[in-house]
């Protein structure tokens, strides 16, 4: 029996490559709109560090990633999730 290989994901940040179950995933989904570690479609990773999840570019990065704008409540939930995630 073959043994699987993790998935493997690159954070949007810092451009480095984990496995999947360590990211945070933000999908955007044409039915839910944006959605944290679920739903099919565009998705953007962003791994655990601090230097990436406080990065001032993050926004736009994550704009670009998920070819979408971000409305302004985007931001105070996008901190609540990386308080928990953390």
């Amino acid at each position: 029996m073959k043994k699987k290989s993790p998935v493997m994901r690159k954070c949007i940040s810092c451009r480095e490559t984990y496995e999947r179950n360590n990211l945070l995933k933000i999908t955007k989904d044409h039915k839910l709109g944006i959605s944290f570690y679920k739903g099919m479609g565009r998705s953007a990773y962003i791994c655990k560090s601090k230097k990436c999840y406080t990065d001032s570019k993050i926004i736009k990065k994550l704009q670009k990633a998920l070819k979408t704008n971000l409305g302004s409540n985007f931001l105070v939930i996008f901190e609540k999730e990386i308080a928990n995630y953390i």
